[in-house]
């Protein structure tokens, strides 16, 4: 219906001369989403990078900045659910410490002073600048990683519609796009209910492996790890642009058995070639990128573009 009265209504302002009032409602009709998003996120942002006083000191100031961007940047990508879901990273200085969300903000919400610093068992070692506590089921998947995976220092947790939904397919996630062939092989872990039970700790660590770093929860939503907060954000916004590819090929192709897989052969070239960074030949300023690290810095560059002032210590600047 109401994609109905939309057409209805430019289809009658392309028959009379447009008023300055017509082109504004016209312009919002055409591009609604722009328009809300630049409203509500653009123009009433939390600055990221929030720690600023010399008086005020808070460890681990870049970690949190890194850290609280990428809230920000599933949040503007509409990837974040309400108050809900965690991204978590080990911090340098402890192994066994980790930046966290305090349970009761959204994603856009979250800067780099009001993350919780807290250890695997959960006790809050600094609260940050508000009085909001942890969620203790998510901080339970996320420890069981960064415990089982000395490897893994950042972890993304999401239960979009398109993650969730692809978490409920018995086909799983298909390697039938470039994406999901950088994405590589993937790890599943059946629906136990909500994760506040130490039993189910063991079994996690058990689907999830000794190497792939993205876990289907199946029923639930997606796990994306890496060993820098840029790896796990480069899975994260790569299996998304799968997901979407898988649905439109399943819902074209009328059944599996008319999709086009590729052989196991292309899958692990694929993944020589995303592990080995051949793709970025002959840079001349000698810089080098391990994975997701060129992406992240150009997604930095647009936050502070925009404002936000992400505090992200770049390793080319925005000048060069």
């Amino acid at each position: 219906m109401l994609n109905l009265i939309i057409w209805i209504l430019r289809a009658s302002f392309r028959m009379i001369k447009y008023t300055g009032v017509q082109r504004l409602v016209l312009g919002l009709l055409n591009k609604p989403i722009k328009w809300t998003r630049s409203f509500s996120s653009d123009k009433f942002a939390y600055k990221i990078n929030d720690i600023k006083s010399r008086d005020q000191y808070m460890s681990n100031h870049i970690e949190r900045c890194k850290l609280a961007s990428v809230y920000r940047l599933v949040d503007l990508r509409n990837w974040s659910w309400s108050i809900y879901n965690h991204i978590t990273l080990r911090c340098n200085d402890h192994q066994d410490y980790f930046l966290i969300n305090p349970f009761g903000l959204f994603y856009s919400e979250i800067t780099a002073s009001k993350l919780l610093k807290i250890d695997s068992k959960c006790n809050i070692i600094e609260r940050g600048t508000t009085t909001y506590g942890l969620n203790k089921a998510g901080f339970t998947l996320h420890s069981t990683i960064h415990n089982a995976r000395k490897d893994i220092n950042a972890v993304i947790h999401v239960h979009t519609g398109l993650a969730a939904g692809l978490s409920t397919l018995k086909c799983g996630f298909l390697p039938i796009s470039q994406e999901a062939l950088i994405c590589g092989n993937v790890s599943y872990h059946d629906y136990e209910g909500i994760l506040i039970d130490d039993a189910v700790r063991q079994r996690i660590t058990n689907d999830l492996g000794p190497e792939n770093k993205i876990m289907i929860l199946r029923n639930h939503g997606v796990v994306f790890c890496g060993q820098t907060i840029e790896e796990a954000w480069f899975y994260l916004m790569t299996f998304m642009t799968a997901v979407e590819i898988q649905f439109h090929a399943l819902s074209a192709a009328n059944g599996i058995e008319n999709l086009i897989i590729p052989s196991s052969d292309i899958l692990d070239q694929v993944q020589k070639v995303v592990k080995n960074n051949l793709a970025n030949e002959q840079p001349i300023d000698g810089v080098q990128w391990k994975l997701g690290e060129l992406e992240f810095e150009a997604e930095m560059r647009r936050l502070d573009l925009m404002g936000y002032e992400t505090g992200y210590p770049y390793k080319k600047p925005l000048n060069d």
